[in-house]
């Protein structure tokens, strides 16, 4: 399979330091860190210290292999960071919080209090984003919110209804809002990335968690879904905070995963040409699908959670038990004020979002792969995109293709895929073994191997459907199905490679014993 086509070549930046010119050039091959370790050495600051790089206009650029480029007469400037750098803003922020905390405990009707309080914080958050401010952690704002919430508790006699904790997984894991401002910071994204964010050969390995936090957003902007649903930019930015925090570490279904699936989908509405033939709400199902998919995954798949009878599978009566915990996940989210990024939907518009954001990701059971892909393909010869149900199935099968296309990618960001799930594979065959349950063959250690595994996935499924999407969508053919075809070919040749290796090891031992007979 095929790489991307970026230079090899290294980049150089400028800094100023101390009003002197430092040149610095190193690898688009590095990692971010390695480049936070060359800056800091270059501008002569220690190493491990937390830094932001700002151009000449003061505006924050991303500290990554593809930032871009300026010249000596545009210099960077290495800043390290501080918790006292928001200054007289800071200050500002924290005294108008005052006043609404001693106005609160001057309060006593339940319902001005809450009113207040939403009318303060809004205000409040439209501040800090008109400023611009990068916000760290406040701790003050979190102490004195916590206490006006309590205040309003205690006075309501318990009557005031403030949903802020949500105990909905079998291992007790819960959904925290986050009433601060979000403390990701706000990156300046390339060209470079922007356009690499919109094709599947995007680098997924590249990122760490607040820069794919950060291509979330960027999504959402770029494709009008902030102006669309009037969206708050910090209720998003705190929504994707949620999101991320309750993607488990799983090997494989974990939230870099999220972000792969997401940014494919993002990727197939631009490169099949979505915007022109779906609504705006259309592309907001599709993304939030995409990136609620697989929510709070315990890493143990649904033949499991039914087999071993789990919390899930009784609560959900053996029907898709996982794809059923990712929707209640993704709509506990959600129902916090301080998350709900479709907050200024109306609620019959909100209703047939959520329902199609669950068709969605219930299509995700792989267990109704034939019964989803037999019904488009019935559909896709007289396609019409002014048919709702025409519609809906096409969104079912694009969410489940942007669920299953690592192979669409270029083989060095494919295969590292191919180890995590084995590895999460192998963790569940494990402990099904240990607890005497059934064992599927292709998630057994002793019996499976990477080109065994990927053969017959790559023919018998991702092939069939994506050649299927290529009769409506022609132009995914030379950048995804061909890539899918050429990685057929490499695995099969893997396992000729395997086969023969096998069969000579076969012949060395029966040889031996041959000859021990002999003697």
């Amino acid at each position: 399979m095929g790489s991307s086509s970026s230079s090899y070549a290294p980049k150089t930046i400028y800094l100023d330091v101390g009003g002197k010119v430092q040149k610095v050039v190193f690898s688009r091959h590095c990692s971010p860190f390695d480049i936070k370790e060359l800056l800091c050495s270059s501008s002569n600051i220690p190493r491990n210290t937390a830094i932001m790089m700002v151009d000449p206009e003061g505006a924050l650029v991303s500290i990554d292999p593809t930032m871009p480029a300026n010249s000596p007469n545009s210099l960077y400037k290495v800043v390290p960071l501080s918790a006292g750098q928001l200054g007289e803003k800071e200050d500002m922020f924290q005294n108008v919080l005052s006043q609404v905390a001693d106005q609160f405990s001057r309060a006593f009707r339940i319902n001005e209090l809450k009113t207040e309080i939403t009318n303060r914080l809004a205000m409040l958050e439209k501040r800090v984003e008109l400023e611009g401010l990068k916000v760290v952690e406040i701790e003050k704002c979190k102490n004195d919110l916590k206490k006006l919430r309590d205040e309003m508790a205690s006075r309501g006699g318990g009557r005031v209804n403030c949903p802020c904790k949500y105990n909905f997984s079998e291992d007790g894991k819960k959904v925290t809002p986050r009433r601060d401002v979000p403390n990701y910071p706000k990156y300046t994204l390339s060209q470079e990335t922007i356009e690499a964010l919109k094709k599947p050969t995007f680098d997924v390995w590249h990122w760490e968690h607040n820069e794919m936090l950060s291509c979330l957003e960027y999504m959402y902007h770029d494709l009008g879904l902030v102006k669309e649903f009037s969206m708050n930019p910090i209720t998003l930015k705190r929504w994707l905070l949620a999101i991320q925090e309750n993607y488990r570490n799983n090997p494989f279904h974990n939230f870099r995963h999220c972000f792969c699936v997401s940014q494919m989908m993002y990727g197939m509405i631009h490169l099949c040409n979505l915007q022109e033939k779906l609504t705006l709400t259309d592309m907001g199902i599709l993304m939030t699908a995409a990136v609620c998919h697989d929510l709070d995954h315990p890493g143990y798949n649904n033949t499991y959670q039914i087999n071993a009878r789990t919390e899930l599978a009784v609560r959900y009566n053996d029907i898709s038990p996982l794809e059923n915990h990712h929707c209640a996940v993704a709509f506990q989210i959600l129902s916090l004020p301080e998350c709900n990024i479709f907050a200024n939907v109306d609620p019959e518009s909100f209703k047939q979002i959520r329902q199609a954001i669950i068709t969605l990701i219930l299509a995700t059971d792989m267990a109704r792969h034939g019964e989803i892909l037999d019904s488009f393909k019935q559909k896709v010869d007289n396609f019409d995109f002014t048919n709702e149900e025409h519609v809906t199935c096409l969104k079912m099968v694009l969410i489940k293709c942007c669920d299953i296309s690592n192979e669409v990618r270029p083989t060095e960001v494919a295969e590292p895929w191919v180890d995590c799930l084995l590895e999460e594979y192998f963790m569940q065959s494990d402990r099904e073994k240990s607890e005497g349950l059934p064992v599927a063959p292709f998630m057994d250690r002793d019996k499976v191997t990477k080109p065994t595994a990927q053969i017959g996935f790559i023919k018998f499924v991702l092939i069939p459907m994506f050649e299927t999407v290529m009769k409506l969508f022609p132009q995914i053919e030379e950048i995804m199905v061909q890539p899918l075809r050429d990685s057929r070919d490499h695995y099969e040749e893997l396992k000729q490679i395997d086969d023969a290796m096998t069969e000579a090891q076969k012949k060395k031992t029966e040889s031996m014993s041959l000859g021990g007979k002999k003697k």
